[in-house]
């Protein structure tokens, strides 16, 4: 059965632009708490929801998958 329907999945600049933040905030908060360093845990934490803020804003901007600014790449 195949679905003819693609939401896009995400594959927005907005999705990569969030998702690379949360990524490298994740990322350094693991770190940081191996270096028992909870001050930057916290702000790796903070850097995490700054993300999630980032992406939504570029989606409401139009940069999300059904955005005005947003283009899809045609597949194969």
């Amino acid at each position: 059965m195949t679905d003819t329907h693609d939401p896009g999945h995400g594959n927005s600049p907005a999705a990569w632009v969030a998702v690379t933040i949360m990524l490298v905030a994740f990322a350094a908060g693991t770190v940081f708490f191996f270096l028992e360093q909870p001050a930057l845990v916290w702000a790796s934490a903070g850097l995490l929801v700054v993300g999630l803020i980032v992406g939504l804003v570029l989606a409401k901007l139009g940069y999300g998958v059904k955005g005005p600014k947003y283009a899809p790449k045609a597949h194969d």
